[in-house]
């Protein structure tokens, strides 16, 4: 399996798809008592390399984006606050929100593979509960009215899996045209995911934290990926241990030594 992955000559995007193409039909044998292991988990993939600068909305420019979002508004204050993938997005389902406990499982990520979307395992292959602000809750809530436990949360008009939208400067989608009314700049869809981070480390989470509301395999891919987000923190870290020094140190003990 690894000598498969990595003879695939095409780009860390390619690989890391055909990958979870390939991991999600083997999770399904083995459910079905086909194959005794996964043989695609553990496998090391390519890392995605890009040179194109993160983008982070800041609160009210994410409010001001999903307010032209129209009937999208909600999927974006989600996508904005919660840190969902696309896929772990649109492929939710009602029964998937628990909001006594204000959390989102995120069990299924549906995946446009062909022209077609095909539900499968999360990308790390885990499932993991996402908890949601108590106003992005209620939204949620109130979206969800009237809809039957099985109903996707986030559907097309035609009640089908929502389909990824890009921003194309050339061509009239509602995420261009939310993003345009809102005077925000130029951004992709994935990039609220990117803004949660943002949001939630401004909020104090820490990397572990981070960590298990995105999802990442690994507290360690979530530095590679966030180390940015965490440089202000070592300002303030700085600054808190020399307060603890100046109250917790004997002074004496902070004179310098005689010569």
């Amino acid at each position: 399996m690894q000598a498969w992955v990595s003879g695939i000559k095409k780009s860390p995007t390619v690989v890391i798809r055909a990958h979870g193409v390939l991991a999600g039909i083997l999770d399904v044998a083995g459910r079905d008592r086909r194959v005794s292991a996964n043989a695609a988990r553990g496998v090391d993939l390519p890392r995605k390399q890009s040179s194109r600068e993160r983008r982070y909305l800041t609160h009210s420019q994410l409010w001001a984006v999903a307010n032209n979002a129209g009937r999208r508004r909600v999927l974006v204050l989600v996508l904005g606050y919660c840190g969902l993938r696309w896929g772990e997005a649109i492929g939710l389902r009602v029964s998937d929100l628990d909001f006594e406990r204000r959390r989102i499982s995120i069990t299924r990520n549906a995946v446009e593979v062909g022209g077609k979307i095909h539900e499968g395992t999360p990308k790390t292959h885990e499932a993991r509960h996402v908890y949601v602000p108590a106003t992005i809750s209620e939204l949620l809530e109130s979206h969800c009215e009237g809809k039957s436990k099985d109903a996707l949360v986030f559907p097309n008009l035609y009640g089908n899996f929502e389909r990824k939208t890009y921003f194309d400067s050339k061509k009239s989608t509602w995420w261009a045209n939310a993003l345009n009314r809102a005077g925000a700049e130029k951004m992709t869809i994935h990039d609220l995911r990117h803004t949660a981070a943002s949001l939630a480390v401004s909020a104090g989470a820490n990397v572990k934290a981070l960590q298990r509301m995105l999802g990442h395999a690994s507290a360690a891919m979530t530095l590679d990926v966030y180390a940015d987000l965490f440089d202000s923190d070592l300002e303030d870290v700085a600054d808190d241990l020399d307060q603890a020094i100046s109250s917790q140190v004997v002074a004496g003990m902070l004179r310098p030594e005689a010569n």
